[in-house]
């Protein structure tokens, strides 16, 4: 299966330990997931995306992006592919606009379940399925029931539109697809673990394949320099106030807490950082 990792945070922070140098940074659990791999990283309102079709430590390219790429929202994705072949267009992330979406999981049976999914996209999206994976289908899914909700190509969007779309995706796909199946399920079996943004908004979905994520740090190293340190970067926010979201496939090295995402969980913040916790059912 494929890893992901994303992050939202107040102040623009780089992703070379992340992606690179973290003990279970993406670069080195390429290893194991060597069918390419993409990192998108918000410039203002604009997603800029860099992607290949091969492993990202054997790729120069991906290291040069990870030592370099400052943000305040980042989506990055390995991939070990399941449905689809490897190819430029089956390597995540996928976009439209600046929507940005990447995918760890599987449909069983895919190609049998395939026509009942399309049904639920909407025509304005059709044209623009250019791969093979249940990823891409999945991602315009979740836009088609955005669509209904809200304007995709504003700039100000409401969080709970968000929230409601992916909840009311997940339960459609479910219909079709059937229950989600656990971490441990053999790979063959249907998840739907996934991150979505569209930079100031990002949220993440527990759909069997575990996600960790992390709001706080036990001591963070710029506590005496940073403007925007406060208190709840170093605690549990109490309020729900937060200065970073962080998501990731596996706990990754150094000062972060990280918190394993429950199945069904979906999580996310909005561009004023208020975190947002909920449970959908999956079986």
């Amino acid at each position: 299966m494929c890893r992901l990792f994303g992050f939202k945070s107040i102040i623009k922070s780089k992703v070379h330990s992340s992606l690179l140098h973290a003990e279970n940074a993406l670069g080195i659990q390429s290893v194991d997931h060597p069918d390419g791999w993409g990192v998108c990283y918000y410039i203002g309102s604009s997603p800029h995306i860099i992607k290949a079709d091969k492993p990202a430590m054997d790729c120069d390219i991906f290291k040069k992006v990870s030592g370099v790429v400052s943000s305040h929202t980042v989506l990055a994705h390995i991939r070990k592919s399941t449905i689809g072949n490897v190819s430029p267009l089956n390597t995540h992330p996928f976009q439209f606009g600046n929507w940005v979406f990447a995918h760890n999981g599987n449909i069983k049976n895919f190609e049998e379940k395939k026509p009942s999914l399309h049904q639920l996209i909407s025509n304005t999206f059709k044209p623009y399925i250019l791969g093979t994976t249940d990823s891409e289908i999945i991602f315009y899914i979740i836009l088609s029931e955005l669509e209904k909700e809200l304007d995709l190509f504003s700039l100000s969007v409401d969080f709970y539109a968000i929230k409601k779309a992916c909840q009311n995706a997940i339960e459609e796909i479910i219909k079709i697809i059937g229950d989600l199946s656990k971490n441990d399920s053999p790979p063959e079996e249907s998840f739907l673990t996934f991150i979505l943004t569209n930079g100031d908004n990002l949220i993440a979905f527990n759909g069997g394949k575990d996600l960790f994520y992390s709001t706080y740090k036990n001591e963070c190293p710029d506590r005496d320099t940073c403007d925007s340190f406060a208190p709840f970067c170093e605690a549990p926010a109490t309020d729900g106030k937060i200065n970073h979201l962080l998501f990731s496939s596996e706990p990754l090295s150094g000062e972060n807490i990280w918190i394993k995402m429950v199945k069904g969980d979906l999580i996310g913040s909005c561009n004023e950082m208020n975190l947002n916790i909920s449970n959908i059912p999956t079986e």
